[in-house]
């Protein structure tokens, strides 16, 4: 195995492993968070925030290197206007992740944990890309 796809394999499960223990891979925790005027669930900002803190030190660290740890070029992205591509996007994700609970990453850790709410989540998310990529093709 390539040590690039070691490395995002190894990656990939503590992220996940992180998910599962912080709970955010449970929709009800999420949707709880998202019920302020409910029973709302703080625990989701305390995760942000130090999802956060961590990615800031990260990417201050990665800023002023060329490559990666691994010897791969560092590819930061550098576009930091707001377009309606990313307006639409970005408000089309935070819908459905309000309505389900689910964002990408906790979809796929339920869905090997084999929660029937993420098997649907996850054919739609995968209808949703495919539609993209096809609407892509087509512009060009």
């Amino acid at each position: 195995m390539h040590k690039t796809t070691a490395s995002a394999f190894l990656v990939g499960l503590l992220f996940g492993f992180g998910l599962l223990v912080s709970g955010m891979a449970n929709p009800e925790k999420v949707l709880g968070f998202l019920d302020l005027f409910g029973a709302w669930d703080p625990s989701l900002a305390l995760v942000m925030a130090g999802a956060i803190g961590v990615g800031l030190i990260a990417f201050r660290f990665a800023g002023g290197r060329e490559r990666t740890v691994l010897g791969e070029p560092m590819r930061i992205p550098t576009k930091r206007d707001l377009d309606a591509r990313l307006i639409i996007g970005s408000l089309g994700f935070g819908v459905g992740w309000g309505l389900v609970g689910f964002c990408p990453g906790p979809a796929l850790v339920a869905l090997g944990a084999g929660e029937a709410k993420a098997i649907v989540f996850v054919t739609a998310m995968l209808g949703g890309m495919a539609a993209f990529e096809l609407l892509e093709r087509n512009k060009s």
